[in-house]
């Protein structure tokens, strides 16, 4: 995605599911939906062994949340390793149907996965890879207010 459609993207966005979104403050997952909790964004945490990371429920897996949260989400923010992407992604297409206002699937700096992307692209949603949507965020929103 180019610049101009992240920014229209973040702009749009209200509900991020972030996967991999670890309790413990000083983990980079934490601090980026931390940052994006203070901006405004809901926060749905993805994480199997916690019960509560930044005062938000969180659930095990995108398969777990309640359909109305299903089908609020707009962006899903990965930060899980390049691997298990491909499950998320497969997570994510068996149950198109109740993501109905998810836009995009966005895979944190160091996350790259062709596979997972061509298949989201394939089932009409927008990738990011290997960029960090706080960094975006600051960039493209922050500056220009």
């Amino acid at each position: 995605m180019d610049n101009e459609k992240i920014k229209i993207l973040l702009s749009r966005s209200k509900t991020i599911a972030i996967v991999g979104l670890s309790k413990k403050p000083e983990k980079d997952s934490n601090k980026v939906a931390k940052y994006l909790q203070s901006n405004g964004y809901n926060i749905i945490p993805i994480n199997p062994v916690a019960e509560l990371i930044l005062g938000k429920k969180s659930y095990k897996s995108l398969i777990d949340l309640p359909e109305s949260l299903q089908s609020s989400i707009n962006i899903v923010d990965i930060f899980r390793p390049s691997r298990d992407v491909i499950m998320i992604v497969d997570q994510i297409i068996k149950m198109k149907w109740k993501f109905k206002k998810l836009n995009a699937i966005w895979m944190q700096i160091g996350i790259i996965n062709e596979e997972a992307a061509n298949q989201v692209i394939k089932e009409g949603f927008d990738v990011v890879m290997n960029t960090c949507i706080m960094v975006s965020h600051k960039y493209m929103i922050q500056n220009s207010l």
